[in-house]
C-alpha cells in the first residue's frame, strides 16, 4: 500500500479527500504545519508529499526545502490558491514534483499520484503489453525479408525494444520479456546471416562495390557527404568506431539539443566488420581489394605490425582525386580527451568545407571491457554498456565538439565504420600460424572448422577482399558465435564470451546508422 502525506494547516476541510483516497487503497497520513510534517517523515517515510504552500509559521516553501535537504528522493506536490509566476519558479527551483492550483478535484490527485508513484509500473506493463502484440508481426518481417530496407526496419524495430524493454523496472518478472526479445534477436541473426551468404557476392563485380546493390562502406562519402559539399554546406564527418544503431539512439536526445535530424539512415558494413577493412574503405570510396591493387603503399596487410588505419588522410585524398573534386579537407584522429579540446579550438578557424574527426572511445570501451573485470561489471550487458556510452558522451569533449560544431554551422554527418555484438558461443577452428587474430572471422590457408553457422569465402577477390596467400580464404563467425583454438579451447571460450566483438555477420554489426544532422539556428 503506498503513502501519502498531506501537509495542510486547514487539514480538517480535506477529508473527503482522505476518505476518497482511503478508498482507492491509500494509506493517508495528516499533518497541519511543516514541524509535524517533518516529525512524521522521520518516523514513517511516505511515497509522496503533498505540501499546501500558505501555512502559518514554518512555510510551504520553507518545509518544501527542509523536505529536499533531508529526503530529496521523495517528490513533492506544492497545492496553492496562489497562481503568481515568482511563488511558481521557486518552488520549481526546489524540484518539485508537480503543482496545483486550489481548489483541486479527486481526479488532479489521482492523476499526481499515477504520474508519480505508479508511473514505472504503468509504463512497464504498457511496454510488455505493445510488445507481445508487435512479436508477431516482427517475426514475420523476419521470415519475410529480401531486402537490404527491410532488414534494416527490423534493426531499428529490435533495437527500439531492446531499449524500451531494457528500461523496465527490476523485481516485477521481467526476465521472460527479456528472453523473448533475446530470443527473437537470435532468430533474426540466423535468417540474416542466411541472406548474407546468398546475396553478398552479388553486390560486387570484379572486385568492385556495385551501384545496383545496398549502400555499403565504399559508398558512404559519395551517398552522404559529396552531396553536402555539392550544395556549398560546411560538413562535419564525425566518425565513431564501434558505434551501434541502439548506442546512436541512446545519444540523439542530447544532440536533439543543438541539432535537428535531417536524415536518419543506415547502411551496411562491408565484411569483415574491421576497422582495417570496412573505416578504409569509407574513407578510400574502394573496396580492400581496390586498395591493394591501387594503392599498395596504402594498404597494410593482416601479419604487419604497423597500425592498420594510419593512411586514412591520405586514403580521403585519393577520393577526392579520383572524383577530380577541389574541396580541401581537415582529419583528425582522436584518441584522448585533451586532442578533442585541440580540435574545438581549431574549429574556430577558417575551415575547409570537408572536416573529418575519427573518434576511438567505443572502441576503446570494448576492448577495455574484453581485458578488465572491473570494465566487464560495468558494462555487463546491451543495456549498461548503451548507459555507460551515455555517460562518456553527455560528459566527453566529443559532446562539447559537436555543440560548437553546430554552433559554427557545420553539417553533421554521424556514422561508424562498423558495430558490436555481444558473443556468448565458442566455435572450433584450425588453422596455420600465420592466421589473423580476430576472434570474429579468420583469413588465411586450410582454414578448418565444423560449425555450420559460420559463412566461408573461398575466393576473396570476387567480393573485394586481397588474399595474403594465393591459397586464402576468409571465415566470418555468425550470430553470437566466436572462434577459438582446440588448444586451451575451454580456457579462451570462458576468457571472451559475454564480451563485445567485430568482424562477423550480425545485425548489430553490419547494420549500422548514417545520420545527417543540421544545425539549429
Amino acid at each position: 500500500m503506498k503513502r501519502i502525506l498531506w501537509v495542510d494547516d486547514e487539514i480538517d476541510l480535506l477529508e473527503p479527500y482522505i476518505i476518497y483516497l482511503t478508498s482507492k487503497e491509500y494509506e493517508v497520513a495528516t499533518a497541519s504545519n511543516g514541524e509535524d510534517a517533518l516529525d512524521s517523515m522521520e518516523s514513517s517515510m511516505p511515497d509522496i508529499v503533498f505540501l499546501d504552500e500558505n501555512m502559518p509559521g514554518m512555510t510551504g516553501l520553507e518545509t518544501l526545502q527542509e523536505i529536499k535537504r533531508l529526503y530529496p528522493e521523495v517528490p513533492v506536490v506544492m497545492i496553492t490558491k496562489s497562481e503568481e509566476e515568482h511563488i511558481m519558479e521557486q518552488a520549481i527551483g526546489e524540484k518539485i514534483a508537480d503543482y496545483l492550483i486550489k481548489p483541486v478535484n479527486p481526479s488532479q490527485i489521482l492523476m499526481c499520484l499515477k504520474k508519480h508513484i505508479h508511473q514505472q509500473k504503468i509504463v512497464s506493463e504498457q511496454t510488455q503489453q505493445n510488445y507481445r502484440q508487435e512479436w508477431s508481426d516482427i517475426a514475420y518481417m523476419i521470415d519475410t525479408a529480401t531486402t537490404a530496407e527491410e532488414w534494416m526496419a527490423i534493426e531499428r524495430t529490435l533495437s527500439k525494444w531492446d531499449v524500451e524493454l531494457s528500461g523496465l523496472e527490476p523485481g516485477q518478472g521481467h526476465s521472460g520479456m527479456h528472453s523473448l526479445i533475446a530470443d527473437q534477436r537470435t532468430q533474426a541473426n540466423a535468417a540474416f546471416a542466411k541472406w548474407i551468404a546468398k546475396n553478398y557476392e552479388s553486390w560486387f563485380a570484379n572486385g568492385q562495390k556495385q551501384a545496383s546493390g545496398p549502400v555499403m562502406s565504399p559508398d558512404v562519402m559519395k551517398h552522404a557527404v559529396f552531396p553536402l559539399l555539392d550544395k556549398g554546406e560546411k560538413v562535419l564527418l564525425c566518425v565513431i568506431d564501434n558505434f551501434r544503431y541502439d548506442q546512436w539512439k541512446t545519444i540523439q536526445p542530447l544532440l536533439s539539443e543543438f541539432f535537428t535530424v535531417r536524415e536518419e539512415e543506415q547502411y551496411l558494413s562491408i565484411l569483415p566488420t574491421a576497422t582495417q577493412y570496412a573505416r578504409n574503405a569509407i574513407f578510400s570510396g574502394l573496396t580492400p581489394l581496390q586498395i591493394q591493387q591501387m594503392y599498395p603503399q596504402y594498404w597494410v596487410e593482416e601479419g604487419d605490425e604497423e597500425s592498420k588505419n594510419q593512411y586514412e588522410k591520405e586514403l580521403v585524398q585519393t577520393l577526392l582525386d579520383r572524383y577530380r573534386r577541389r574541396e580541401t579537407f581537415h582529419y583528425w584522429k582522436v584518441n584522448e580527451s585533451d586532442f578533442c579540446e585541440r580540435v574545438i579550438a581549431q574549429l574556430k578557424g577558417v575551415q575547409p568545407p570537408l572536416n573529418i574527426v575519427v573518434l576511438n572511445f567505443i572502441d576503446m570501451l570494448s576492448h577495455s571491457r574484453t581485458e578488465s573485470k572491473m570494465m566487464r561489471e560495468l558494462a555487463s550487458d546491451e543495456a549498461a554498456y548503451r548507459s555507460l556510452t551515455l555517460s562518456w558522451f553527455k560528459h566527453s569533449p566529443t559532446y562539447t565538439l559537436l555543440r560548437r560544431a553546430a554552433e559554427l554551422g557545420f553539417t553533421l554527418v554521424l556514422t561508424t565504420d562498423h558495430g558490436t555484438t555481444r558473443v556468448k558461443n565458442a566455435v572450433q577452428i584450425i588453422a596455420d600460424k600465420n592466421t589473423n587474430t580476430n576472434i570474429r572471422y579468420k583469413v588465411g590457408k586450410a582454414l578448418n572448422f565444423s560449425s555450420k553457422n559460420i559463412m566461408a569465402i573461398d575466393q576473396p577477390k570476387r567480393v573485394g577482399l586481397p588474399c595474403p596467400n594465393v591459397s586464402s580464404s576468409y571465415a566470418f563467425c555468425t550470430g553470437s558465435d566466436f572462434f577459438a583454438y582446440p588448444n586451451q579451447f575451454n580456457y579462451y571460450a570462458q576468457y571472451y564470451r559475454d564480451t563485445f566483438q567485430h568482424g562477423g555477420i550480425s545485425l548489430e554489426e553490419m547494420i549500422i546508422p548514417l545520420v545527417t544532422l543540421t544545425p539549429k539556428k
